[in-house]
Parts: C-alpha cells; structure tokens; sequence
C-alpha cells in the first residue's frame, strides 16, 4: 500500500511548482529581513540573513514540493 501511494505521477508541471517555489521565497524573504533587521538594526546584515537563508531554502522547498506532488495519501 505504502509504494502505490509514491507511484503517481505527478500532477503538476514542474514549471508550476518552480514558480510557486520563487513567489513564496520572495515572500519569505521579505519577512525574514524584516525581522532581521528589526533583532539587527542594521539593514545590511538583514539583507545578508534575508539572502543567505532564502537561497538554502528554496531549494529545499522546491525538493519537498515535488516529493509531495507524487504522493497520493489523502487525496481522492
């Protein structure tokens, strides 16, 4: 039971799931400054903690979001 609900394709492109991946980024990205700067002071290291962090974390997420896309628990 466990393989049949990894065995779907897909169903999604992956360009779809590329684009959701940036515009939540660019939203986190946004966030993680603002609170950077608001801990920091400073808007340099903001930026530098916004980036540094964003850039690790789209990849993962961009990962995960396409594991999940073949998974078919829950679904109909």
């Amino acid at each position: 039971m466990a393989a049949a609900a990894l065995s779907r394709r897909s169903n999604q492109a992956r360009s779809r799931a590329l684009v959701k991946t940036v515009c939540y980024r660019l939203f986190m990205f946004v966030i993680t400054a603002a609170v950077a700067f608001l801990v920091t002071g400073a808007a340099s290291e903001a930026l530098s903690i916004g980036v540094a962090t964003n850039l690790l974390k789209t990849g993962t997420y961009y990962a995960y979001e396409r594991a999940w896309a073949h998974v078919t628990w829950g679904t109909r």
